[in-house]
């Protein structure tokens, strides 16, 4: 959840760079996606709290991953979030 939340930060505060904007959008789009399937499949008894216990790992990793690629300067695309952020960048600008 954090991601997201702080992936809007960026978003509202950043207004011209283009990098940081694409790697905000990213965030909101993966974070508050992994963070709405982490509630719906609370929902699901036991399966839920199995898909729970592999999202937070998964959302870590990513987190970290996709800090490092920002920080080193590149413009890292996830398969279908890179895509959608670019998307979304484009409707903003």
């Amino acid at each position: 959840m954090l991601g997201a939340v702080t992936g809007i930060i960026f978003l509202i505060i950043e207004k011209e760079n283009n990098f940081i904007r694409f790697h905000a959008m990213q965030s909101v789009l993966v974070f508050g996606g992994l963070f709405v399937i982490g509630i719906v499949v609370n929902f699901i008894p036991i399966i839920g709290i199995l898909i729970n216990l592999i999202i937070a790992p998964v959302s870590l990793i990513l987190w970290i991953i996709l800090m490092i690629k920002a920080y080193q300067g590149e413009r890292y695309h996830l398969v279908v979030a890179g895509k959608m952020a670019e998307e979304q960048l484009e409707k903003f600008n």
